[in-house]
């Protein structure tokens, strides 16, 4: 009777634990189904048409980077990495039968079959500490997460100014075109005229034609930026029509100094602080493991022979005597030792880093300031003389040339100063995670309580 009792009890109670699993698997399942559902829900793009800004471009690489949705799902596999190392181990059912090969005895008349369950019981808070390190390293994709979005935001300001300073460049020949068309009016009529020889209006073509070189490069340039900006949001075919941003407004530079007490901003940085903790957390699952774990069996043997039963209890766990994790313990905690000097490595780079974009930015802000003070005036002035000289016959052809030459020499190089300034403040932005002249932003961690 207890035999005929025992038989259907184990049978149910494993159909039960399956049952279980399934529909944990269900759950988990349904999870990663509405999971992929949002995903895709997400991934529909709207190109942008017409005059593209900075706030627009950046809310599309934010939307649909493909670097930045590799990242975030890499933030969701450690979500379900925690969640596996907290689950506890399975039990584990056995069955074997005894007595095989008894001359004495027929068939499987005299076999013993016994079954048992067995549970494996962690002890030293194996799985509290497992699931802390778990916890710590999604905590860490997270911080990779932020990072790798800073670098989408930056790689797409950059891309951004690379277009507008392209489109600058095509204006400024276009202009440098349309007055080199005058020069070329001007030389003719006084070629006509006779007091000029025919050299100067080949030499004013000549320099007409130069320009036009010079904007079939800008505008190939121009499409390979404007590829390499729609690039940001996963779009190889860009419709926009023109990128909007003004240049010339140039702020007052920060000092250096609080630049670099906002360097704590830097999820480069501000991730170390995790990572310790997270290596520190690891020592103590390697010391936990030195702690050996209980395995409890419960079961039953059936005597077919006498059609009796008898009930099994037992307990086993490894003997500590040879190993007891010290190598695992010793590489955790030199690992440690690594992420601290890594640390302080990763404090140096990015000082020295952010001294050299602000010592670029600064060289940038001064050469910005002259040009707008001193050269670009005197130049505007010079070939507006040269050209009025010009017409009255008080200076020669070569003059205007040469003047010609300074004013769209310094607008070049003004433009040139303008795409430094800009390039240097998306690096120092970068480097301390925010905006150059706006106070302190939260970090990560207020950001997210």
């Amino acid at each position: 009777m207890r035999s005929t009792f025992a038989k259907p009890l184990g049978l149910a109670f494993s159909v039960l634990l399956v049952a279980q699993a399934h529909a944990a698997d269900s759950v988990v399942s349904r999870r990663h189904a509405d999971e992929a559902r949002e995903y895709d829900r997400s991934e529909s793009l709207v190109e942008p048409v017409g005059d593209l800004a900075l706030p627009q471009a950046l809310a599309l690489a934010l939307l649909h980077s493909p670097d930045l949705k590799a990242y975030s799902w890499e933030a969701r596999a450690q979500e379900a990495a925690t969640l596996q190392a907290s689950l506890m181990p399975n039990p584990t059912f056995g069955a074997n039968a005894a007595n095989f090969g008894n001359n004495s005895i027929r068939g499987f008349d005299g076999d013993v079959v016994t079954v048992e369950l067995s549970q494996l019981i962690e002890l030293g808070g194996k799985r509290g500490k497992r699931t802390q390190a778990a916890s710590l390293t999604r905590d860490l994709a997270e911080w990779d997460y932020e990072a790798k979005r800073i670098d989408v935001l930056a790689q797409v300001s950059r891309a951004l100014v690379d277009v507008i300073v392209i489109q600058q460049r095509l204006e400024l020949a276009q202009q440098t075109l349309d007055l080199s068309e005058q020069v070329i009016t001007a030389a003719s009529a006084r070629v006509l005229a006779g007091k000029s020889s025919p050299m100067e209006e080949t030499k004013a073509k000549v320099v007409r034609s130069s320009v036009q070189i010079e904007m079939t490069r800008a505008q190939r340039e121009l499409e390979a930026a404007r590829h390499k900006l729609s690039a940001n949001w996963g779009s190889s075919t860009p419709k926009f029509a023109r990128v909007v941003g003004n240049l010339d407004d140039i702020q007052p530079l920060p000092s250096l100094d609080s630049l670099q007490q906002r360097l704590l901003d830097n999820p480069d940085l501000a991730r170390w602080a995790t990572e310790i903790t997270q290596r520190q957390a690891v020592i103590e699952v390697e010391k936990s493991k030195a702690i050996p774990d209980v395995t409890a069996t419960l079961g039953g043997s059936n005597y077919l022979m006498t059609n009796d039963y008898a009930l099994v209890v037992g307990v086993s766990f490894p003997l500590p005597v040879f190993d007891r994790n010290q190598g695992g313990i010793k590489e955790a905690e030199r690992r440690l030792t690594k992420a601290e000097e890594e640390r302080r490595g990763t404090e140096v780079r990015i000082t020295t880093a952010l001294n050299a974009a602000y010592q670029n930015l600064d060289a940038a802000h001064v050469e910005i300031e002259s040009l707008r003070e001193n050269v670009l005036p005197g130049a505007q002035q010079a070939f507006d003389a040269a050209g009025t000289g010009y017409r009255l016959g008080k200076f020669s052809f070569m003059d205007v040339l040469d003047a010609q030459r300074a004013l769209f020499a310094g607008k070049a190089q003004y433009l040139r100063a303008l795409a430094d300034y800009h390039q240097s403040v998306v690096d120092v932005e970068r480097l301390i995670g925010g905006r150059l002249n706006e106070g302190k932003e939260p970090s990560k961690s207020q950001r997210h309580p």
